[in-house]
C-alpha cells in the first residue's frame, strides 16, 4: 500500500467517527481549520450568566465555538460553569481560574446564579487619585444673619489621594443690608449697607465614601474676603454630597460657613456668613 493511499484511509476513518468521540492529539488545536468553522473576529456577546450540562452524563467541551477544534475536557453530568462569552450557538465558559473552553448550547441549559452576589447600594466604582477638577456653583450668601443674596464662583481641585480632594476657588455675592444704628466716635447714625463682595479660598474636602457615585464631604479652608476697599483673613468649614451621574460628571451640594471680622480698628466685630450652593463637577 502506499503512502497516499494509507492517508486517504485514515482520512477516511476519521470522518466516519462522531465530533468528540475521541480526545485531542497534541497540537490539534493548533492545527489549520477551515475558514468557514472558524470565524474568529466575528463580535461575541458578553454575559453574565451560569450554564449546567445536564443532557449527557459525559459532555464534550472544546477550545473553540466549533466542531472542528479539540476537545479540551470531558465533563460530568450537573456541572455548572460561569459564561464568560456566547457566539452563535456556543458558550465561552470558565473552567478554572486560568482554563477556559466552550460547550454547544445543545449540552446545557443557561441559568442566573444569584447565591453568590453580595448587595452593595454604593458600590466603590474606581480610583479617583491624580485626578484634576473644574467646579461651577451657584446658590445663596447669608451676610451676618441680616442679609441674603445670591452668590456665584468657581473652584479648581485636585485629588491628592482617594479620600482627600484640595481646591482653590474664587467666590462673589453683593451684600444689600438694611439700615441700622451704627454708633461712631461722636454721634449715632443710621446706615444701609450696599456693596459687592470676593471671596478667595484654598480648601480640602475629606471623603468619607471616596471612589463611590454617592460621596459626603467635609469641606475646611482659609482664604480672604474683599469688601469696601478692604481684605479681612477668612476661615471656613462646611460639610456636602457629591453625586457623580457620570464617570466623569458630579452634582454638588454644599454648606458652608465663613468666619472673619470686619470694620475699623476700634469697632471691629466678628462675622459668620453661611452659603448653600449647588454646582456642577467634571472630572479632568
Amino acid at each position: 500500500m502506499t503512502a497516499q493511499a494509507f492517508r486517504r484511509l485514515i482520512a477516511a476513518a476519521a470522518l466516519a467517527l462522531p465530533a468528540g468521540a475521541l480526545p485531542a492529539l497534541a497540537g490539534e488545536a493548533d492545527a489549520p481549520s477551515p475558514p468557514a468553522e472558524r470565524t474568529m473576529n466575528e463580535p461575541w456577546v458578553l454575559t453574565d450568566r451560569m450554564v449546567r450540562l445536564n443532557q449527557a452524563d459525559v459532555n464534550v467541551v472544546r477550545t473553540g465555538p466549533g466542531e472542528s477544534f479539540a476537545v479540551a475536557r470531558l465533563v460530568k453530568k450537573d456541572a455548572a460553569f460561569l459564561v464568560l462569552a456566547k457566539k452563535d450557538d456556543w458558550y465561552n465558559i470558565r473552567l478554572s481560574e486560568s482554563e477556559t473552553a466552550w460547550v454547544h448550547e445543545s449540552l446545557c441549559e443557561e441559568y442566573s446564579d444569584l447565591s453568590g452576589l453580595e448587595f452593595r447600594p454604593n458600590p466603590r466604582l474606581f480610583s479617583r487619585i491624580g485626578s484634576f477638577t473644574v467646579t461651577a456653583y451657584g446658590g445663596g450668601y447669608s451676610f451676618d444673619r441680616k442679609s441674603n443674596s445670591l452668590t456665584a464662583g468657581g473652584r479648581l481641585g485636585y485629588y491628592v489621594f482617594d479620600f482627600v480632594q484640595v481646591e482653590g476657588g474664587v467666590g462673589w455675592t453683593h451684600v444689600d443690608r438694611p439700615a441700622e444704628v451704627v454708633e461712631s466716635l461722636f454721634d449715632l447714625t443710621l446706615e444701609a449697607e450696599r456693596f459687592h463682595m470676593l471671596f478667595y479660598e484654598m480648601n480640602a474636602n475629606v471623603e468619607m465614601l471616596p471612589g463611590r457615585q454617592l460621596v459626603p464631604y467635609f469641606t475646611a479652608g482659609v482664604g480672604s474676603t474683599i469688601m469696601r476697599g478692604e481684605t479681612e483673613g477668612t476661615f471656613n468649614y462646611g460639610g456636602g454630597i457629591s453625586f457623580f451621574v457620570k464617570k466623569f460628571t458630579a452634582v454638588r451640594w454644599e454648606f458652608r460657613t465663613y468666619h472673619f471680622d470686619s470694620g475699623s480698628d476700634n469697632a471691629r466685630r466678628a462675622n459668620s456668613n453661611y452659603t448653600f450652593t449647588v454646582g456642577t463637577t467634571f472630572l479632568l
